[in-house]
């Protein structure tokens, strides 16, 4: 069983404070709404890095759903990768994110990473209470900032001391 690495776009790969050096802007259409994002075209290489260093597979979970294989992937190195649908109405029943219940029907019982800006206690309460699972770490990404080299050493350092690490893939 892979270990997963979910991640989350607004917040995330696309922070909301001020573009830092490293960060393009790219103006997004999605039907007929127009998005500014600001994304660092390295992370999609330190983010394959990673997968390939743990083993582990890359996952969306994010509301862009298929849109995020469409607009970000693309632009900061990723191929296509597989997504959770999201709900956005979906009514939380102990304080959790609405996406946290997504994320656990599509885990089941896989390790996983979460890159997300909106992780808190009460999700990780609701996935071990409510869900009974035991083997994830929820990296919670300042929104201002984005995701950092800080976030994904504790990623890898997880995987590896929790022997989820499948080491590198061979070829």
């Amino acid at each position: 069983m892979k270990p997963l690495l979910l991640l989350d776009v607004d917040g995330v790969l696309n922070p909301m404070g001020p573009a830092a050096a490293g960060y393009r802007r790219y103006r997004c259409t999605i039907g007929a709404e127009v998005y500014t994002v600001h994304l660092n075209p390295a992370h999609g290489r330190r983010l394959l890095e990673l997968a390939l260093n743990t083993g582990s597979e890359l996952v969306w979970a994010t509301t862009w759903e298929h849109h995020a294989n469409e607009w970000i992937a693309p632009r900061i190195g990723l191929p296509t990768l597989p997504m959770i649908p999201m709900s956005p109405d979906a009514p939380s029943e102990h304080g959790e994110m609405f996406k946290t219940p997504h994320v656990a029907a599509y885990v089941g019982r896989r390790p996983f990473v979460w890159f997300d800006d909106q992780v808190w206690a009460e999700d990780e309460e609701y996935l071990r209470v409510h869900q009974g699972l035991e083997n994830f770490l929820l990296v919670h990404v300042d929104p201002a900032e984005g995701l950092t080299s800080r976030h994904l050493g504790m990623a890898e350092k997880w995987l590896t001391l929790s022997g989820f690490s499948q080491g590198p893939e061979r070829i």
